[in-house]
């Protein structure tokens, strides 16, 4: 099983330690964690951009399927996105900062909260997907069909699971985009609102929660333009000129991170304390040690 996971998902060999030492044991825990409740088992994970977030997802749907047959549903806080139409109209009526997507305000959560809360009580729904090469959703009439019964809920995303900060923190840019394009702040304002009143509000769905702990924020540039390199090499078999690509360059990379850099820092130093397991990663995202347990 572990192998043509790593096969089928494209991998280096060194992710079956990583799997056999971390994950496959993850994995066993949780399975027996929703054998043991009526309603779905629920896992949020969160990472910052290019941590492993989806592959861990990915490979946990996988073993619990497979191995422990459960009936398993993934789903990414990045497939929420609103379209670009919508963001405009945010850019417009609020900041001009939002209408690039990425940070709390930019997600449906009116979707997202019913999508949530009508499979914990055990109803199909539609699961969204978002294209991030054109930056915006995909057809909706194109979105899958959840089982019709549910035993394990996993969500990932790179704010999910943190928290608002205080009107201290918020005074002072933090870096180049800020100070130049939110200088009165009515940006980061709006972001963190936005945390408060949507987000926060359905931490309380998860059973339990994970992180993939960067090292620090500096990591996130490489790790997220290896991302963007792979998208490329993805969108160079299916793009066509009446279809353009929304693909980035590496200094559109380091441009768009900015826009995280706030909330990922934030989250580096106050989430692991509000998490049931921990995994610390080093610069090349090999794990280094894990923090608490599931």
């Amino acid at each position: 099983m572990l192998t043509s996971f790593i096969e089928q998902s494209g991998l280096p060999t060194t992710f079956e330690q990583t799997a056999q030492q971390w994950f496959t044991p993850l994995a066993k825990r949780i399975a027996e964690q929703s054998r043991q409740q009526q309603a779905p088992f629920t896992l949020g994970i969160n990472g910052c951009q290019g941590s492993g977030k989806s592959t861990l997802a990915s490979y946990l749907h996988h073993y619990l399927s497979e191995q422990a047959e459960l009936s398993v549903v993934n789903l990414s806080l990045d497939d929420f996105y609103f379209d670009q139409a919508t963001r405009q109209q945010l850019a417009q009526a609020v900041h001009p900062m939002l209408a690039t997507r990425g940070v709390p305000g930019t997600h449906d959560t009116r979707l997202l909260a019913s999508t949530l809360k009508q499979l914990i009580k055990g109803e199909q729904v539609p699961l969204p997907s978002f294209d991030k090469a054109r930056d915006n959703p995909t057809q909706p009439s194109q979105w899958p069909l959840s089982p019709p019964r549910v035993d394990v809920i996993i969500i990932e995303g790179w704010c999910w699971g943190v928290g608002a900060q205080n009107q201290h923190q918020l005074l002072k840019p933090i870096n180049t985009l800020e100070s130049t394009q939110d200088d009165k702040g009515v940006w980061r304002n709006y972001v963190n609102d936005q945390l408060v009143q949507y987000y926060q509000p359905l931490y309380s769905l998860m059973d339990k929660w994970l992180m993939l702990k960067a090292p620090s924020f500096k990591c996130v540039a490489n790790w997220r333009w290896q991302q963007e390199q792979q998208l490329a090499a993805q969108q160079t078999l299916t793009n066509t000129k009446a279809m353009p690509s929304k693909v980035m360059n590496q200094a559109q990379v380091m441009a768009f991170i900015a826009y995280f850099q706030r909330l990922t820092e934030h989250s580096l130093t106050t989430l692991p304390k509000a998490c049931d397991l921990v995994f610390e990663l080093d610069e090349h995202r090999t794990i280094t040690s894990a923090i608490g347990n599931i």
